[in-house]
């Protein structure tokens, strides 16, 4: 059978255009790849056309529409998710409507998509105090506890992303006064970021005792499964979320809901906010290609609004005098409320 215009623009879109013109990582063209693996799915089962048949005029404005609410409704995504989708799909057909100039209304339109709106939700992070109950829960006396414990201390004290750290190996790491990691973070985007002292003690000791210091080791996974391939993302996530399970049975209050892999990240940033440091310090810190982004921190920092606050007109506002307690018909009359109430 001969092939389709869809698939071959499909193909050159994933062979050439994204890896080449665009230059993206990886991980970014496997994201994408399963958008269109679901996008193909649903005009199998939705609208009847098998892959093979596909055409690029099957797909219009309100196919596509159709197709993100079917990724709602079916198969259950977030409007985050429905955007990224989205996202993945309007990156096709930018680069379509400079091939098939003939269809370009029709590109035009499905471009013309709007992203939903998005509510944001509160960032979760840890406080200094909730890091350092969390790092007193894996068990020392045992290998898979020293390795959880240099790994959340990683996690942590690098800022990585989990697949910067899911993809370090020895060959990454400096030991020098200075011990730094290499990290390649989104759009390949290399930066190097400083360990604090302790870090690096706990993670050469690591090093040594899983022999990842010796030449023939420096390509490995940093942090491996028992088969010597690299943790999986959900292989992290579920080490993170036995070691909050422990922690939150013994303090509760320090560990907040919602806590995953990537607040670890943004407990970094915070506490080096809360520590006075550059916003344009913590932007490279984090890999962040404009301090707008990094900015999010310092809008979700309550330590620092109350500073801000507190800055302003200070001493406006007095502490009040607690002799209203002294008045007794004052406290008998608010006693009377609140059985009233």
């Amino acid at each position: 059978m001969k092939p389709t215009d869809f698939s071959r623009y499909l193909s050159d879109f994933f062979g050439k255009y994204l890896p080449t013109e665009c230059g993206l990582s990886n991980n970014t063209i496997k994201t994408y790849s399963v958008t269109f693996t679901l996008l193909i799915k649903f005009m199998e089962l939705s609208e009847g056309i098998r892959p093979e048949y596909l055409r690029l005029s099957d797909f219009t404005a309100q196919r596509i529409k159709d197709f993100l609410l079917w990724l709602e409704r079916e198969r259950k995504c977030s409007p985050s998710t429905r955007n990224a989708r989205l996202g993945a799909v309007h990156s096709f057909f930018k680069y379509i409507q400079y091939q098939d100039i003939k269809g370009l209304f029709s590109w035009q339109n499905i471009l013309a998509i709007k992203s939903k709106r998005v509510t944001q939700k509160e960032m979760a992070y840890l406080t200094i105090e909730g890091i350092k109950l969390l790092l007193k829960q894996p068990d020392l006396q045992t290998r898979t506890g020293r390795r959880d414990f240099v790994l959340l201390g990683l996690l942590y004290d690098s800022a990585a992303r989990v697949q910067e750290l899911i993809d370090l190996t020895p060959d990454n790491i400096r030991f020098d006064d200075t011990t730094t990691i290499r990290l390649i973070g989104k759009g390949s985007k290399v930066r190097c970021v400083p360990l604090s002292t302790a870090q690096a003690k706990n993670l050469k000791r690591y090093m040594i005792e899983k022999n990842l210091l010796d030449r023939e080791n420096l390509s490995r996974p940093l942090f491996c499964n028992p088969q010597g391939d690299k943790l999986s993302r959900m292989a992290i996530l579920n080490i993170v979320k036995k070691y909050i399970e422990m922690a939150k049975r013994i303090q509760p209050e320090l560990i907040p809901d919602d806590i995953g892999c990537h607040s670890f990240r943004h407990s970094k940033a915070m506490h080096m906010l809360e520590a006075n440091i550059n916003l344009v310090y913590i932007r490279d810190f984090l890999g962040h290609s404009s301090t707008n982004t990094t900015e999010i921190y310092a809008r979700a920092s309550s330590k620092k609004k109350q500073e801000a606050l507190e800055k302003l007109n200070p001493g406006i506002i007095k502490e009040g005098k607690s002799s209203w307690q002294k008045d007794k018909a004052l406290m008998s009359y608010l006693k009377e409320l609140q059985r009233k109430y």
